[in-house]
């Protein structure tokens, strides 16, 4: 599917997902509010609950996290600041990886661990039932019929109301459709990274909801007298505001979680909705990867 012709200036502002009904596009990412390395207490835990309410006082409704973030803690300051919750909001996480340090990440894809952190995750978020959970890597030492498989038994017994992958290619999308309709496919995208432009055309033919994650990241385009950095000036607008501008113009199943631990950064990258690309910009920034 070609991208090259700019299209609308005014993108939808929402999506509707499968099994979860319709969100907001630009929502907000849980990663950040947690402590460096995404392991620990953050800093300041009352900042970071704050951070948390004011997404949702801003709009946002679907919030997106994971049992690892912390880990666990993420989840518990979501349910700190926001249960009971608000009408609407959904929270998405994920399961597959096993922390064992700092930056460190080990996928871990047997059944019964990922429906142990499935139970530990309902528990954290203090509900009956997880809007989203998310298959955070499909672990290549585990049989993908078997991490498949219980995802689907979830389901079934009314644990997770919709289910969805992470950094995963087209033919894996392909493969776990045959055990449950995928409502998500989370992938690293940017202005600088398109390598999953298979997977984004894929979801946008079969109605999957394409989360990207390092949404912002833009590299030299973003440095002073970059490209990023003089559509920003000219638009009145920050990078990163652009940045997310552009993928929400990119494809109406685009569905940026930017996140920060910082009231500040949060409210400038909410902003990025009222940010309106012309055709012109558009397509500089669509030619610049």
């Amino acid at each position: 599917m070609s991208h090259d012709n700019p299209q609308h200036q005014e993108p939808p502002a929402t999506i509707g997902l499968k099994n979860l009904g319709t969100v907001q596009r630009l929502g907000f990412g849980a990663m950040r509010i947690v402590g460096d390395g995404i392991w620990g207490e953050p800093a300041d835990r009352k900042a970071a609950v704050a951070v948390v309410r004011r997404a949702v006082e801003l709009g946002v409704d679907f919030i997106d996290t994971a049992d690892s973030y912390g880990p666990n803690i993420s989840e518990e300051i979501l349910a700190e600041a926001l249960h009971p919750y608000r009408e609407g909001l959904r929270i998405a996480t994920k399961v597959g990886f096993a922390r064992t340090g700092p930056d460190v990440w080990v996928p871990l894809g047997r059944a019964e661990y990922l429906r142990q952190q499935t139970e530990l995750s309902l528990r954290k978020l203090k509900v009956d039932s997880l809007d989203l959970l998310q298959l955070h890597r499909i672990d290549p030492k585990v049989d993908p019929e078997e991490q498949f498989t219980v995802l689907r038994d979830l389901q079934k017994e009314g644990k997770v109301k919709a289910l969805g992958l992470s950094q995963v290619s087209v033919a894996e999308l392909e493969e776990a459709g045959k055990y449950f309709t995928v409502s998500t496919v989370q992938n690293r995208y940017n202005l600088t990274d398109r390598s999953s432009e298979d997977v984004l055309s894929y979801a946008e033919e079969n109605g999957i909801g394409f989360i990207p994650w390092a949404p912002i990241s833009a590299g030299e385009l973003a440095e002073p007298g970059g490209l990023l950095d003089e559509a920003a000036t000219r638009l009145g607008a920050t990078t990163s505001q652009v940045a997310l501008a552009w993928l929400l113009r990119r494809s109406p199943v685009m569905m940026p979680i930017p996140g920060t631990g910082s009231v500040k950064h949060l409210e400038e990258n909410l902003a990025a909705a009222g940010v309106v690309l012309d055709d012109a910009t558009y397509a500089d920034l669509e030619a610049a990867h």
